[in-house]
């Protein structure tokens, strides 16, 4: 099968899941674009503009099926080279613009969230990598329909549901390692990219309750970082360093290293404002971290609630989950961790075979 895969805003977590499914799916002959993941408000709308004329030869050629991430202008881009309308596609849903946290910098503009609109309507098929983000999409969608002034059809969110599943973003063979757990202090790691929605100030109110109890830890602070970094990791930094409480400090280059550091680790921690999967808790998982995450978001349907800190205080009941796990460590016990190989490559290509083959064959049965 000839596939054209698409990713217009080609973010760290799209690339990770489009070369994990490249490489599932050899037998396939794929030809992939891809766009750099900056000036967010052009890149959404522009990206059709960029390759109608930038790739034209290479959209002219023949495929069976497009899969196309739901960054991409997918109507704009039909309509730019008529060829591509009559392919079936299947639109992945990383993210969705109705559920996405505001920074209070953000360009006010109902742009994005028409686009996630549009792009579920134009698919073939839907998938969505946790249900949350499928309700959070849908139920976005709906309550922005109720405010268009007039002449909006009936029935488009249902129309969205019915032609979608959830199929999250599968974990390589390469991260599922055999915890090495050191003796000590409770080795802790957040492992995130440092933005203000994977909620540094509730990681800094929760460092000093944490501290305030008297637990033993080290906290590694690592992840991908930006030119432009929220202030509050200094004042991270210097929490930890006060106390001798500092771990690991900023972006890991070596993928091996970081690796063996979350082998190493403990707990794997996250104080996130918005997570539709959490890659970064799942491999950490994966190596044998416990997972120590908010009641909300996507972690209801991946972990027990016994891994889930309450909402109410959140920062005094993460608190509360790592003094005992601290305390359970002190004694020697071995900290609980649930098993994640579901989420492999191995277990969910048949869930990404099953969804390819409804996406051509929605298009023959018309």
């Amino acid at each position: 099968m000839r596939i054209l895969l698409l990713s217009a805003y080609d973010a760290v977590s799209h690339r990770y899941w489009r070369h994990g499914l490249v490489a599932a799916f050899s037998e396939h002959d794929w030809t992939t674009l891809s766009l750099p993941p900056r000036y967010f408000a052009w890149r959404i709308r522009g990206n059709s503009l960029s390759w109608a004329f930038n790739e034209r030869e290479t959209l002219l050629k023949p495929y069976d099926l497009i899969i196309a991430t739901s960054m991409c202008d997918l109507t704009g881009l039909r309509g730019l080279v008529p060829e591509l309308a009559s392919i079936p596609t299947l639109v992945y849903f990383h993210e969705n613009q109705f559920a996405y946290p505001e920074s209070g910098r953000e360009f006010s503009s109902v742009e994005p969230q028409i686009l996630n609109i549009y792009n579920a309507l134009a698919a073939d098929r839907i998938l969505f990598n946790s249900e949350f983000n499928r309700q959070t999409l849908v139920e976005g969608a709906a309550t922005l329909l109720r405010k268009l002034p007039d002449q909006v059809p009936v029935g488009l969110t249902e129309r969205m549901t019915d032609r979608s599943e959830v199929v999250p973003v599968p974990l390589p063979d390469e991260v599922f390692l055999p915890a090495t757990p050191e003796p000590g202090p409770l080795q802790l790691v957040w492992n995130h990219r440092w933005e203000f929605d994977k909620g540094p100030e509730l990681l800094l109110t929760a460092i000093r309750a944490m501290q305030n109890r008297g637990i033993d830890f080290q906290l590694h602070v690592v992840g991908q970082q930006f030119r432009h970094t929220p202030k509050v990791f200094d004042e991270v930094h210097q929490q930890l360093q006060s106390r001798g409480n500092l771990g690991c400090w900023g972006h890991v280059e070596s993928i091996d290293d970081y690796r063996r550091l979350l082998q190493c680790s403990d707990a794997v921690l996250s104080t996130a404002l918005h997570d539709y999967q959490g890659i970064a808790i799942l491999e950490g998982v994966a190596a044998g971290c416990t997972p120590v995450v908010p009641d909300r978001l996507a972690y209801r349907e991946l972990f027990e609630p016994g891994y889930r800190y309450d909402s109410d205080h959140e920062a005094d009941r993460l608190a509360e989950r790592i003094e005992r796990l601290a305390s359970a460590k002190a004694r020697g016990e071995r900290l609980p961790c649930p098993d994640i190989r579901p989420l492999s490559w191995a277990q969910l290509k048949p869930s990404y075979e099953r969804a390819i083959t409804r996406a051509v064959t929605a298009r023959q049965s018309g």
